[in-house]
């Protein structure tokens, strides 16, 4: 073996094995070859073992750089247990009845080896890097990854006609409790394979969470992609299927958008989708100019939003509630309304902004505090006095210390808690609903009133008044019987749903009663309570306080 053509192949592995670019793996075995040839060795093999446990199994990956195919014995063993316990094993053989190899063969080898193994050790590094840098735990790329994509599309000249996607699979705890766990997780995995298929080649599906996923696809292949979000039978089980379906906002890019960053596009897609999850009335919205406008009309809320909160300029409004017998107020809720430089806005135009958020709850404990305020007043100035009604949002129910945080504000201005009555509306998830029933629970425990508030909006609201022991049901104006439709029969309806309700001891508020034919349907189907423009609008303060002291309409 000449020294200087070891010495040139051993120098073109190092560069190779140190390169700061991609490795040519390629290169680097060829290499390898070229060096086992001059080191009389028939067959270099590099395992690699994701544990000590692996490695007694035999569970490992081999890279075999070069085999002469001969008969060979082992010459050189090499182990190494790295910081993560990873195992990386060297083994190199020389042919039967070859010549021994000399000391300095032996030497070589050894530098070899360690070479091998420190760059097996490198290799294996940067792919867990990048795996952990662009992939979960169950193997969908995410938002990093998502975003790359996007950047390198862009720079390739090729991000006009495509379609990006926000999804949401529609009610995907029901698949898994009606399948279990493991099988939802197939489920979800050929569901996702199905949206794969229909995107085509050149695609991207990442994973922002648990069943809540973003696409990029051409946008050729919108009408395929919709066909599958809007509903996918799957196998998952001896030809047992299930139907999948998702909510999604989508955004299509064309040559005219200047798309600098992926945010551009995150931030259509996840407005388009948003209104898609909270409208219930297509499951795929496109982004379009009107959802532009509404997005700045909803940072706009944001940025004013603290501002009106700390200088006190949402009100609350009392809206009576009216024993029709005895025509009398018998109670009130309390409803927010926002004064911003001398002009109202409709709650219509901010509540939905914050419902999107947090920021929802904040004003409901200020509502809660400032009718909590309004109560001890009337109560140390000798006025009537009568239960008010205070909304919660489902936001709330993420938080443990909710039942603490609402006797606290009731306690603070030591109102009798039979003085406030919580609303909660229906839930959408089965653990929404145990954290519903709970809460309900302890209010009741406490002394403090509960109401299920718009039913008959849902569906689920029959199971939420089984399972749920409410004091009183608010019974939504969509339910209330109106002249013009079949008033017979709505009529019929709704004094079935009065009779259930009381044969379960809930009282019903009919609310939105805005005409005397309503009021006389009421009457007629044994519902004693109610809440409209047919007694009055929700009004400041001051003339609440003058309504109550007037007393009977």
């Amino acid at each position: 073996m000449e020294r200087t053509d070891y010495l040139s192949s051993f120098e073109r592995l190092v560069s190779l094995m140190t390169s700061l670019r991609e490795f040519d793996i390629p290169a680097i075995f060829s290499t390898l070859a070229q060096l086992c040839k001059m080191l009389r060795v028939s067959k270099g093999v590099t395992t690699f073992y994701d544990s000590p446990e692996k490695e007694w199994c035999g569970i490992g990956e081999p890279f075999v750089c070069y085999d002469s195919g001969e008969k060979h014995v082992l010459v050189s063993h090499l182990r190494f247990v790295t910081p993560t316990e990873n195992v990386i094993v060297c083994d190199v053989y020389q042919a039967e009845g070859a010549e021994p190899l000399n000391e300095e063969e032996h030497f070589r080898i050894g530098v070899i080896q360690r070479m091998m193994v420190t760059y097996m050790n490198k290799s294996r590094q940067e792919k867990m890097i990048e795996r952990l840098k662009f992939w979960d735990e169950d193997g969908y790329t995410n938002l990093r990854y998502y975003y790359s994509q996007i950047m390198r599309i862009k720079g390739e000249g090729k991000l006009a006609g495509k379609s990006a996607a926000r999804i949401n699979l529609k009610h995907f705890s029901l698949v898994n409790e009606q399948v279990g766990k493991e099988k939802g997780d197939l489920v979800l995995r050929r569901y996702m394979d199905a949206i794969c298929a229909a995107m085509g080649p050149g695609s991207v599906l990442s994973r922002l969470g648990g069943d809540n996923f973003i696409l990029l696809f051409d946008t050729d292949r919108l009408g395929a992609v919709i066909e599958v979000l809007s509903g996918a039978p799957i196998t998952y089980a001896d030809g047992q299927r299930v139907e999948v379906s998702a909510v999604a906002g989508i955004c299509t890019i064309s040559s005219a958008d200047d798309v600098q960053h992926p945010g551009y596009i995150m931030e259509r897609i996840i407005s388009s989708y948003l209104v898609a999850k909270r409208d219930n009335t297509d499951d795929v919205v496109f982004y379009t100019k009107k959802l532009q406008e509404m997005r700045q009309h909803s940072l706009m809320v944001q940025k004013q939003y603290n501002f009106g909160l700390h200088h006190e300029e949402f009100k609350v409004y009392y809206q009576p509630k009216v024993d029709i017998e005895k025509k009398t107020i018998m109670g009130a809720e309390a409803l927010c309304r926002w004064i911003h430089k001398g002009r109202m806005i409709p709650p219509a135009n901010f509540i939905p902004e914050l419902e999107q958020g947090q920021d929802i709850c904040r004003l409901e404990y200020y509502m809660l505090e400032h009718v909590c305020r309004d109560l001890r007043r009337w109560i140390d100035t000798d006025r009537p006095v009568v239960p008010v009604s205070v909304n919660l949002s489902r936001r709330h129910l993420i938080d443990p210390d909710l039942f603490k945080h609402i006797i606290e504000i009731i306690d603070k201005y030591n109102i009798p808690h039979a003085l406030i009555e919580i609303e909660l509306t229906e839930t959408t998830t089965d653990v929404e609903f145990k954290d519903l029933k709970k809460l309900v629970g302890q209010l009741q425990d406490a002394g403090v009133g509960t109401s299920v508030d718009d039913f008959g909006v849902g569906y689920s609201s029959l199971n939420l008044i089984k399972q749920i022991p409410w004091d009183v049901l608010k019974l939504d104006k969509s339910i209330i019987p109106v002249e013009g439709e079949d008033l017979e029969r709505g009529t019929r309806v709704f004094g079935y749903i009065i009779s259930v309700a009381h044969e379960i001891g809930l009282r019903c508020i009919a609310e939105g009663v805005e005409t005397e034919k309503q009021l006389e349907i009421m009457k007629q189907c044994g519902c004693k309570y109610v809440q409209g423009y047919v007694f009055d609008k929700p009004m400041p303060v001051d003339e609440f306080e003058a309504r109550l002291m007037r007393g009977k309409y």
